[in-house]
């Protein structure tokens, strides 16, 4: 099905340059230039505040997203499984590394499905590339679901990454006709993601013109693959692709531009995620329109300090003291509150013909 003898070994190098690198983008989520107004007498109890949202028909404890990671490796077999766990304990959704992996050796597939096995009634979502569903879009999509009892599919897109891997040859064309076949056929949602560049609302509103159930911005702020592809590129010796992949550290839509476009011009829940790191970072994301939001790479750093449920636990008492001080009972609430926008964010939106009376 795929020619690509070296994905096994890259599996594993992701997980050792995100942990052991600095390779966040430079320019930050721009999440800075969003300021939510302090409420002085927010008339509500702390204890009292209900975190719980609906998210594509399931009810979730908190707004957080285990996003998309690993697999395809012994070491990510051991992290899909601490994250599945804490999944259960939390009553969060999931969603899967890439399972191309899996794909390519169904002796891998263990490392995939242990989040199913760990976390039975977990909302777990599949995760395969769009470049990877070309080929054959439905039968692809199918066995991706299948491979790990998923409830939702995301469909990731990452021609940045792909531009500048040492190993990739970027093939994009026919991919959301592919996402079309897709949403047309397959029994679950269909989310289209991105993995770090953003979305603008061009690309939004073509996801879902075709269908897609939900879409997740995936900012650039966190993790740049460019830069995880810099030192993947320098230990193959490539210093061409390495030069290239610098050049393009900070290429993307920042996070909080990025969900302000796809808010502003879909009808369908919209994922914040791209580094997001605080409970602040979170309640801004739903204040601006967000669904969800979702954390990867900082989970990914809490597991190897063994700091998991610290990490949780740190980002629910950031959700609750923010939605306290900005006197918000509920998720709901939050679309009512007051916000200001400066900076680089508000001249972003004013060309981009986004501004509103709020902005």
């Amino acid at each position: 099905m795929y020619d690509d003898p070296e994905i096994f070994d890259r599996k594993f190098e992701h997980i050792k340059i995100v942990v052991d690198k600095d390779v966040d983008y430079r320019i930050g989520n721009w999440f800075n230039f969003v300021h939510l107004i302090h409420m002085s007498l927010p008339e509500l109890d702390i204890d009292d505040i209900d975190t719980s949202i609906l998210f594509l028909g399931r009810k979730f404890s908190y707004p957080i997203l285990i996003d998309s990671m690993t697999g395809g490796t012994e070491k990510a077999y051991k992290i899909n499984g601490a994250l599945g766990e804490l999944a259960a304990k939390y009553n969060i959704p999931v969603s899967c590394g890439s399972q191309k992996a899996g794909l390519l050796d169904k002796e891998l597939i263990y490392t995939y499905k242990v989040l199913r096995d760990v976390c039975p009634e977990c909302f777990l979502i599949a995760n395969i590339g769009g470049m990877d569903i070309v080929s054959d879009p439905v039968n692809i999509a199918q066995e991706v679901v299948s491979m790990i009892e998923a409830d939702a599919i995301a469909i990731h897109l990452n021609p940045l990454q792909e531009a500048v891997q040492h190993e990739s040859k970027p093939k994009y064309a026919s991919v959301l006709n592919s996402i079309q076949k897709i949403c047309d056929s397959l029994d679950v949602p269909v989310i289209a993601k991105e993995t770090g560049a953003g979305i603008s609302m061009g690309v939004a509103k073509a996801l879902e013109s075709v269908g897609v159930s939900a879409i997740n911005i995936s900012g650039s702020g966190g993790t740049s693959w460019s830069a995880v592809e810099v030192y993947r590129n320098l230990l193959r010796s490539d210093r061409l692709m390495a030069e290239v992949g610098k050049t393009f550290w900070n290429w993307g839509i920042p996070t909080a531009a990025s969900l302000i476009e796809v808010v502003s011009s879909v009808n369908i829940p919209v994922i914040a995620s791209g580094g997001i790191r605080t409970g602040i970072e979170i309640v801004k994301s739903l204040v601006l329109g967000a669904s969800l939001t979702g954390i990867a790479a900082p989970f990914l750093r809490a597991y190897y300090k063994n700091e998991l449920d610290f990490y949780m636990e740190k980002l629910i008492n950031e959700v609750k003291v923010a939605m306290f001080l900005v006197g918000a009972a509920d998720v709901e609430s939050l679309r009512k509150v007051d916000y200001v926008i400066t900076g680089d964010l508000l001249e972003w939106c004013r060309q981009r013909g986004l501004c509103n009376e709020q902005l």
